[in-house]
């Protein structure tokens, strides 16, 4: 990995392509790219884009939105085809250059479309069922966030916690991360950076912390370089603190 700035996009050479990744490393959306690229092993580009401010002109052609992240590639049969919206980025690089162990191509084995198919709905329950809660932290106070903290602990326990039964530590039974942990692992790190840093209530973790799937899941990922690689706990809190008083004295 390289990386640039916003002043301009380029692309480093790979053996199989040139990739570029344009993202924020504070984004927990494109965080799950960079974590897909780590976890398989493809060297790419960055470029930086800042979203503190409007979207340069040259950016917005490249993806309209303005969102990360966004993915340029060329490999000799594509060329600067771009790709946006996070899972659809992660899972394209996953079909791109498939491995057995982190999603599996659909007709590699007899159950290759199972695991996919297990994968899928694993994330999809994550980000529907859990994560949709957890912004709701940073627009409450007081006895509200306790409560929302006592409903996220128990959604975690009756959709997630079932399903990470026979985790080894990673999803499925897999001793190495797999998309599932590169569509939610971003948040997971998140979740605890944000209540150890008074965010949300340390009494997420005592209850997330309970759950022998769960919390056994979370400490593998937590110590996984193809995650933390570039998340910082402490400036995570910090930039998202600054972030609630904004809006809090906008709101006034």
């Amino acid at each position: 990995m390289s990386s640039t700035d916003a002043n301009g996009p380029n692309g480093a050479s790979a053996s199989n392509g040139i990739i570029t990744l344009y993202t924020n490393h504070g984004c927990p959306w494109a965080h799950r790219a960079h974590i897909t690229l780590r976890a398989l092993n493809i060297p790419y580009e960055e470029v930086i884009i800042p979203l503190d401010r409007p979207r340069e002109p040259w950016y917005l052609e490249i993806n309209p939105r303005g969102l990360v992240p966004s993915l340029k590639i060329s490999n000799g049969i594509l060329k600067d085809e771009i790709i946006i919206e996070s899972a659809i980025v992660s899972t394209f690089i996953a079909d791109l250059y498939p491995s057995p162990t982190f999603w599996p191509a659909s007709h590699s084995t007899p159950t290759s479309a199972l695991e996919r198919a297990r994968i899928n709905f694993f994330v999809d329950t994550f980000i529907g069922k859990v994560n949709a809660k957890m912004y709701s932290f940073y627009q409450i106070e007081g006895e509200e966030k306790e409560k929302l903290a006592t409903e996220l602990v128990k959604t975690v326990e009756k959709e997630i916690e079932p399903l990470l039964e026979g985790a080894a530590p990673f999803f499925g039974g897999s001793e190495t991360l797999t998309l599932a942990e590169a569509l939610t692992a971003s948040f997971v790190v998140r979740y605890r950076a944000s209540a150890e840093h008074g965010l949300m209530p340390k009494s997420i973790l005592e209850g997330l912390d309970a759950l022998p799937n769960y919390s056994r899941w979370s400490k593998a990922i937590h110590e996984r370089d193809e995650v933390m690689y570039i998340f910082d706990g402490p400036s995570f809190a910090s930039a998202t603190a600054k972030r609630i008083e904004k809006m809090k004295a906008e709101a006034k």
